[in-house]
Parts: C-alpha cells; structure tokens; sequence
C-alpha cells in the first residue's frame, strides 16, 4: 500500500471533521449579535443586567444589541445577517420561513396578548364587519398584520374590502389618533398607551389568535455554534425566571427604556403578558399552524405550500434548557 505523509494524514482528519460538524467546527464568534424589544419584556432584562456580557466574558466575545421595531423589522436582520438572534411572533417568523428567511424558531419568551384591533373612543366602529372600506394601520409581516387578515376572513372580508395604510407599529398608534386612519392592527406597549392615555377602542380581542413571543436563531449560526446557541438559551432562561420572580424590576426596567406610565406598563406587563411558557411544544406548534392555514385560506400564503412540513422545519426544539 502506498505510504501516507503525516501532513496529509492529518489534513484529512481536519476535513473530515468539518464535513462532519465535528470539533473542528467554525471558530467561536468574536461578537453575538441580538435584538431587544418593547415586544420582549424578558430582552430588556437581559441587556439591562448584562446577563449574556458577564456569560461570554471569559470567552472574549462581545455581546451586540439592536433594537427591533417589529417582528418584521427582526426577520429583516435576521436574513440579512445582521443580528444572530431575533424576536419575533411565532406566525411572523413561518411567513418568514416560507418566503425563504433561514432560520430556527428555538425558544418561547412569552405568551402575549400583545395585539387587537383599535379604533378612536369617538369611532363607529364597533366590530370586524364595520371596517369594510376604512383605512387600516397596519405592519405587514407582523402578528398584528395576521391578526388583522384572520380577523377580516373571520367576517367574510378580505384586504382588498379595506385601504391598508403601512405604517410601523408606533406610526399607525400616531395615525389612529391623528385621525388619518380609522382603525389600527394595534401593538403593545403603543396599544396600552393608547388606550390609557387617548381613551383608544379595542374593538376586537381573540386572545388564542396572538402568536406565542418566539426567539429565533439564523440557522448557519445555530450549525455553526450549537453550545454557543444553548449557553444563549439558558442564560435566556435566567432572565426569564429573574422576570417572573421580580415584577418591580422587571416593570422599572421597562419604564427606564420607554418612558412610559406606570398605568401603560400594567396594562401589558400584569394583563397582557405571561412569562411561564419557555420550550416550544404542542401548544405553540398548534397556535402558529393555525395561523399559517387561515393565512393560506385568505390567500396570503400560497395554495401549494405545505405549512406544516414547513413549520416543522421551521422549529429546533433540540437545544436543552436548563432544568432547575
């Protein structure tokens, strides 16, 4: 048999490895890249106790925050590459799996109530049906915007029945009491605002139709990374937990960064938003198909996509989690 140098012995184990995603793996990141949001309590936490810094400190790798506006505007860095991490409504990031964004849905931050559909206290606008032919402030890509589609199928309507004005989140609140439109596929905590500060209309309210709170991971980085990936989760956790067992800080937190009322705060935090839920299961799985075939029903989603094979590629429930 022909003789093998050691240098090439050894530059075949170093390939095979790396075909094989094994321990010659990418190196470790210098920086991590994530969002925060008004949208994801557990996020301001996070960043504002330097959790993920002090974790990842030995490692000399730096953490990045970026703020998201909006489950859209997270899937927009996400695909570009510009955050690792992203929070987003669990029906936002399959829309983004179908249209092609490559990423893993991993973690469950919250269970929100975090949209509804809004109208001005002097609106005659009283149900679904009334917004035939109104202008509609919406952000499409978003739990709000599906929130709204589901809302119009549920009463026989459609989007073309309505003028969608496309506005980010807390531009269609200034709209609604501006008046330059006559209803708002509303979002928290600009919706909480509204009402408690302009005496603003929930006029249509389906709880089990709001999407779970999901963090997602750009799936090259999640191959590339996996203990990187598990570290951020359980670091997650802690802040989850830290959250959940410390209102007062949690809601100082979120009016250091807002600026809102203490009354507006309540209202999402207290009323609107639970933080028990963290390992994406049964429930969360059956929540986002649901939106994703009534989407399909209304025509948003292509009639030849199966949304449940994508979802299923959509979540990694794989990454362990902390169990104490």
């Amino acid at each position: 048999m022909p003789q093998i140098s050691r240098r090439a012995f050894t530059a075949a184990v170093v390939a095979s490895a790396l075909m094989s995603g094994g321990s010659y793996a990418a190196d470790a990141p210098k920086e991590i890249h994530l969002d925060w949001a008004t949208y994801n309590p557990v996020s301001m936490i996070l960043k504002q106790k330097g959790l993920l810094e002090k974790e990842f400190a030995k490692d000399g790798i730096s953490i990045v925050w970026v703020q998201s506006a909006g489950s859209n505007k997270a899937l927009e860095f996400l695909n570009a590459g510009s955050i690792d991490f992203g929070s987003t409504a669990g029906s936002a990031a399959l829309v983004a799996k179908i249209n092609g964004n490559p990423i893993k849905s991993i973690y469950v931050f919250s269970r929100p109530e975090w949209t509804a559909l809004v109208t001005t206290k002097d609106s005659k606008i009283a149900n679904v049906a009334d917004l035939k032919g109104k202008r509609v402030a919406v952000t499409r890509g978003t739990d709000p915007h599906i929130f709204l589609v589901r809302a119009l199928l549920d009463a026989g309507l459609s989007e073309k029945d309505i003028t969608p004005v496309l506005l980010q989140h807390a531009d269609g609140k200034t709209a609604l009491i501006r008046g330059d439109v006559d209803a708002w596929a509303g979002l928290d905590p600009m919706m909480a605002q509204a009402e408690i500060e302009d005496g603003a209309k929930l006029f249509f309210r389906k709880p089990d139709a709001n999407t779970w709170g999901i963090l997602n991971v750009r799936e090259q980085f999640l191959k590339d990374y996996p203990d990187i990936v598990r570290r951020v989760l359980a670091t997650y956790e802690e802040a989850r937990k830290y959250s959940l067992a410390n209102y007062d800080d949690l809601k100082k937190t979120f009016i250091a960064v807002t600026k809102l009322p203490d009354a507006v705060v309540d209202k999402q935090l207290k009323e609107r938003t639970e933080l028990t839920h963290s390992r994406i299961g049964a429930p969360q799985r059956d929540s986002i198909l649901a939106a994703g075939l009534a989407l399909q029903q209304a025509g948003v989603i292509d009639a030849k996509t199966d949304v449940k094979a994508t979802l299923d590629a959509l979540i990694d429930d794989q990454v362990p989690l902390p169990t104490n």
